[in-house]
């Protein structure tokens, strides 16, 4: 009897009547974040399936790709770029999925960025991308500060923000919603708009979605299927904000639906295939070179999919 089921059911599996369970169906995809802004791109993905995402500290980012345990790591694109250049990484660069979420503000009586010029403005992350393309943008629309100062984080400069009537800051989402929500006089510019001046561009390649090769190679369907997922979530805050929102909170991401709510749609996520944006990315590199590694990506950088 156990021979003719299994010979039935080798007719069947021949005949394409019952399918074979293909590997990737049954594959896991793991997905590492630092735990800020960026992770709202993936938000509603990983508050389905939560022990399938590891929210990391900043700082661990590094690690993280030279583990290899991720299949996807999302994580600022100069970082990645820098690792891989310097073969601390292999990991891909297959999307774009933050562009900028850093602001100018003041509780000063009627700022106008005009206000900058000869004042003190306190950035946050010396010698760092975020820092060289505020920069960058001041520079290029005339704007000159008479002292640079720095702090550590945007909830360092969110501090000084709500501390000192006085201070211009550079702080970022979603520092900045809960700032203004505990004083109504701050006024806020968007450093995109400063860069949309400056280069036309539509903010900058912040964070981008990073693939692991192995994970291409032996996992090919479980990879694009996630891909079109990501691609997805990372676009749901255009037409479901809500979801977005909820989803942050729930994840302990952001602290109440009221900040998620407003800061979400201040923190340009979007998801753009990395290879179709290539020359943005380019751009944003050209700022400050040796953020990327001295150079400009190099082709094999770039994961795009056959």
């Amino acid at each position: 009897m156990k021979k003719f089921f299994l010979m039935i059911l080798s007719v069947l599996l021949v005949l394409g009547i019952i399918a074979p369970v293909s590997a990737d169906e049954t594959y896991t995809i793991k997905v590492s974040a630092p735990n800020g802004a960026p992770a709202l791109s993936v938000a509603p993905l990983a508050v389905e399936n939560p022990d399938n995402y590891t929210f990391l500290a900043a700082d661990t980012i590094p690690a993280e790709f030279a583990n290899k345990t991720a299949d996807f790591i999302i994580a600022p694109i100069n970082a990645g770029a820098k690792l891989y250049k310097a073969g601390k990484s292999n990991y891909k660069l297959a999307a774009v999925v933050t562009w900028g979420n850093l602001y100018i503000a003041s509780q000063k009586a009627d700022f106008k960025l005009e206000d900058i010029n000869g004042a003190a403005i306190t950035l946050f992350g010396e010698n760092t991308i975020n820092a060289s393309v505020v920069l960058y943008a001041l520079a290029e629309n005339g704007l000159v500060p008479a002292q640079t100062d720095y702090l550590a984080g945007a909830a360092n400069t969110q501090s000084l923000l709500l501390s000192d009537a006085n201070a211009i800051v550079v702080t970022a989402e979603p520092a900045l919603t809960a700032a203004k929500m505990k004083n109504e006089n701050i006024t806020a510019y968007a450093v995109n708009d400063l860069l949309k001046a400056a280069n036309g561009f539509d903010g900058y390649t912040q964070a981008g979605l990073f693939v692991n090769p192995e994970t291409i190679e032996n996992h090919p369907e479980a990879a694009a299927e996630f891909l079109t997922k990501a691609e997805e979530a990372a676009n749901l805050g255009q037409n479901d904000l809500n979801a977005v929102a909820e989803a942050a909170v729930a994840l302990e991401i952001l602290p109440n639906l009221k900040v998620a709510q407003t800061a979400i749609p201040n923190c340009a996520i979007r998801f753009a295939k990395a290879a179709d944006v290539k020359d943005q990315i380019e751009a944003t590199a050209g700022i400050d070179l040796s953020q990327f590694g001295g150079s400009v990506p190099s082709d094999d950088f770039y994961y795009e999919a056959k």
